[in-house]
This record gives structure tokens, sequence and C-alpha cells, in this order.
């Protein structure tokens, strides 16, 4: 019960410090989340991405809410899961926290009519893909046959 507890505290502030610096300080740094015209003077990128932030919101919080649940810990290396989650989104893809990231960052940048956000989104998702490349071909060639 206590280690729920502290999975569902952890995993909130986790939260808040990694995702919520990613994807909300940092382009409210960047834009002052000002509405400019529209990317290419195109109204229907707005709807996009408005549609991209919420996509984001609710497979962020269905992440962490399934390794509080689930797992029983958080996304934290301090504080990680004890079981392995393979349920709802990571039944699909291995990481979903990282798509929902950079999906509300490309949404902010497109609702907001702002191209150093798309930038700034860009530069996230290839510093995201690439560091899970590097990782995961370092275990691989590692990794004795």
């Amino acid at each position: 019960m206590w280690r729920r507890f502290f999975a569902i505290l952890g995993s909130a502030v986790f939260l808040f410090l990694a995702p919520g610096t990613l994807a909300g300080l940092v382009p409210w740094w960047i834009s002052h989340w000002r509405m400019q015209e529209a990317l290419f003077g195109l109204q229907a990128l707005r709807w996009v991405g408005a549609g991209l932030i919420l996509a984001g919101v609710v497979a962020i919080i269905e992440c962490f809410a399934r390794f509080a649940w689930q797992g029983l810990g958080t996304p934290a290396p301090v504080f990680p899961t004890k079981r392995l989650i393979v349920m709802g989104l990571y039944r699909h893809v291995r990481n979903p926290m990282y798509c929902a990231v950079t999906a509300m960052i490309l949404g902010q940048g497109l609702l907001l009519g702002d191209a150093w956000l798309i930038g700034y989104g860009a530069a996230v998702w290839l510093a995201v893909s690439s560091n899970r490349s590097i990782s995961a071909g370092r275990v691989l060639w590692s990794a004795e046959v």
C-alpha cells in the first residue's frame, strides 16, 4: 500500500519536473505562449496543433498513471517500477512518453504559429531518438551471443 502511495506521489513530482520542463517551461520561455500568424498562413495547422497537445497530454498522463498503478514505481530512475510495463501505449510504442512530450511541443508550435518551437520540438525528437538508439546499440553490441 505504501509503495503505491509513494509511486503515485513520485510520479506526480517527476511529471512536473521532467515533461513539465521540456513541454511546458521551455516552450513558454521560447514563445511566452503568444499567438503569432499561423504557420504558412494555414489556420488549420492551429487545430492540428491543439490535437497534438491534447493527444500528448492524454498519453503522458496515461503513461505516468500506468507506471504508478501497475508498475508500482515511477519513470524516474531513482524509484523504478517493480514490474515491467507492457500494457497500454507501451504495447504499441517503445517510448510513448518521448512521443507525447514531442507531440506537445510540436503542437504548441503549430497552435501558436511559432517556428522556433517547431525547431525546439525537432531538436528534442532528435535528442531522444538518437539517445535511445545509442543506448540500445551499446546494449546489443555488448551482449554475448
